[in-house]
């Protein structure tokens, strides 16, 4: 008994110092699991793991996930609005300027009874953009193709607005026309930039209407491709080209019903009157526009005479780059370190080449003191540095000397 109520007490000591061990540890295990249901809570929450009962019924969990639902919305809202701020204000700024335009056109319709009566329907669309607005009236630049023979032109604006337009001037060499329409209901302008800043890879920004109204201010997103680009043009469509239009490449989607709409840089400002893209089966993303430091004399001219009053020389051109090595050698007799200017093919009689001295193959390589590389070199150089009645200093090649004469600049018409 002795050994048992000894050992008893030991147990006793030993049961007490359990309990309270116990009591600790149940203690301890209780405060750290409340902290962990707390610090889990937010996260549960956030991952809809809690039921929809507990955020209900703990209004200070609810707020605090509301507040952090919202937070999380500001940030996304944010980013949504950052991404391109700049191509947004280009489109904002611009997109209000660039209008519709209805090609409307007659049509006689007659009866197997012989009676006849005449329609009129669009017979096209396309756009274009209002570049000018003078006390009354606004000034919209597009197309030649856009508004080739049509009865009538309507133009469509921003907000719906329909109104009858008229044809000031229209150049089917260049690709341009000019109209006017009521000024009182135009409320944007658009600002023209500088074409011959443009880099490669530029972002830039189309605007128009592909397919007609059910698109129309459609905003397409692309780089400068190319720039100086010569596509071939044929004027009267006899198969031979008549013309090497300069434009810029872009990889923007033009689609038909874009042309005479604006291509813009990151500022908003018009660089380019979209003008064609290459349709063909194996290409895609090659869209074309008229840059527009070529366009603004153009433009100038339609507005204020019906047609392009351009300086004239009386030549037929070709780049000396587009003739083989031989041909320049044996036929022009270019010295071997000149592989550029302008070959003269033709020169025609009592033209101001003509009576400058300029014969058929004579190369001409700089124009008042401006190296000329190529053809497109030239027409820029002519059609906008000079006017009708200046003087022009050219130096050229004739079999292999260089040579320099003065022409007098004429009016086109002269011929």
């Amino acid at each position: 008994m002795g050994y048992y109520d000894d050992h008893s007490e030991v147990r006793n000591k030993a049961r007490k110092k359990g309990k309270g061990g116990y009591f600790f540890a149940s203690l301890v295990g209780g405060i750290l699991g409340a902290l962990l249901v707390i610090i889990a809570m937010p996260s549960m929450s956030n991952h809809g793991i809690l039921p929809y009962t507990v955020q209900q019924g703990n209004n200070l969990t609810s707020e605090n996930n509301t507040k952090l639902t919202n937070k999380n919305e500001v940030i996304q809202r944010q980013v949504a609005v950052d991404v391109e701020t700049d191509t947004t204000k280009a489109v904002e700024k611009t997109s209000g300027a660039v209008v519709g335009i209805a090609n409307i056109q007659s049509s006689n319709f007659w009866s197997d009874n012989g009676n006849g009566s005449n329609s009129e329907e669009a017979a096209g669309t396309g756009s274009g953009v209002i570049y000018k607005q003078a006390g009354n009236k606004a000034f919209v630049v597009t197309n030649h193709h856009v508004v080739e023979g049509a009865t009538k032109l309507e133009v469509s604006l921003n907000d719906g607005t329909k109104l009858p337009a008229k044809l000031l001037g229209s150049d089917v060499w260049t690709d341009l026309a000019v109209l006017e329409i009521d000024g009182s209901k135009v409320k944007e302008v658009a600002e023209f930039g500088d074409s011959d800043k443009l880099k490669t890879g530029e972002p830039v920004i189309a605007i128009g209407n592909p397919l007609g109204p059910t698109f129309s201010g459609s905003v397409t997103k692309g780089i400068i491709s190319g720039l100086k680009r010569t596509i071939p043009v044929d004027i009267d469509q006899d198969g031979v080209v008549d013309w090497q239009a300069e434009v810029v490449q872009t990889d923007a989607a033009i689609n038909p019903g874009n042309s005479g709409g604006a291509l813009i840089n990151i500022d908003g400002q018009v660089i380019g009157i979209n003008s064609m893209k290459i349709a063909q089966q194996a290409v895609e993303g090659i869209g074309l526009s008229i840059p527009i430091n070529s366009a603004k004399p153009i433009i100038n001219d339609l507005e204020k005479f019906g047609d392009v009053k351009r300086p004239y020389m009386g030549v037929d051109l070709k780049s000396v780059a587009e003739i083989p090595a031989y041909y320049q050698q044996e036929a022009l007799k270019l010295p071997k370190d000149v592989n550029y200017g302008v070959a003269l093919r033709q020169v025609i009689a009592g033209s101001p080449a003509a009576l400058a001295g300029l014969r058929e193959l004579d190369v001409i390589v700089e124009m008042d003191g401006q190296k000329i590389k190529d053809v497109i070199d030239l027409r820029k150089h002519l059609y906008q540095k000079k006017k009708i009645g200046d003087q022009l200093h050219v130096k050229f090649y004739r079999s292999g000397k260089l040579k320099d004469a003065t022409l007098k600049l004429t009016v086109e018409s002269a011929q």
